[in-house]
């Protein structure tokens, strides 16, 4: 078995690779994030995370690279992280009473091979309606700033949600678990 590396820093999608059971290294990648002209949000979440595993190839040449990103949609919208308790609260406020779809750029790549497969998992979360007091609470005691949408789903940001539609919770919060699965599967790694 070729060994996985995650091309990520963060700590929501090392936590989520762990339930795998599957032993991995992590390695955040260099490169650009910013958004093409015209480009759609599914096609900048597929190409972050394919870019974000073909920045460690080189580094990794004998591995099965990882590689992820996720945008949150309003309407036509594309939510980033918010960064700061301003904007986070402007997300949450333009989200009160709405839905926000999350879509999830997912890419394995055998550096060895070149060969990737790639895919877009997109998740629905239905907001209920929030009063500015709520969003102020919730924010001073989570600071999801580095979040997409303005909350942690797998912490208190679950009380914003009316209710949630999708095929893998997993993805909501950064690394579609089950598809990664399939795309493990497809490369000969057996789990469990």
């Amino acid at each position: 078995m070729l060994p996985l590396v995650l091309a990520s820093s963060s700590p929501y999608r090392r936590e989520l690779l762990a339930r795998l059971r599957l032993p991995f290294s992590c390695c955040a990648p260099d490169i650009d994030e910013s958004r093409q002209t015209d480009e759609s949000a599914d096609s900048l979440v597929r190409r972050l995370s394919l870019e974000k595993a073909q920045a460690l190839r080189n580094s990794h040449p004998q591995h099965l690279i990882i590689g992820s990103d996720q945008v949150a949609v309003l309407g036509q919208q594309i939510l980033g992280k918010p960064h700061n308790f301003e904007r986070a609260r402007e997300q949450l406020l333009a989200a009160s009473g709405n839905s926000v779809t999350f879509l999830t750029g997912l890419t394995l790549l055998d550096s060895h091979s070149g060969v990737s497969q790639t895919d877009c998992i997109p998740f629905i979360v239905h907001f209920r309606p929030l009063s500015d007091a709520q969003i102020t609470r919730y924010l001073h005691a989570e600071q999801p700033y580095d979040c997409a949408g303005s909350f942690k789903a797998e912490g208190l940001g679950i009380s914003l949600f009316r209710s949630t539609e999708g095929s893998d919770s997993s993805s909501l919060i950064g690394l579609p678990l089950i598809r990664l699965v399939d795309m493990l599967l497809a490369a000969g790694i057996d789990i469990p």
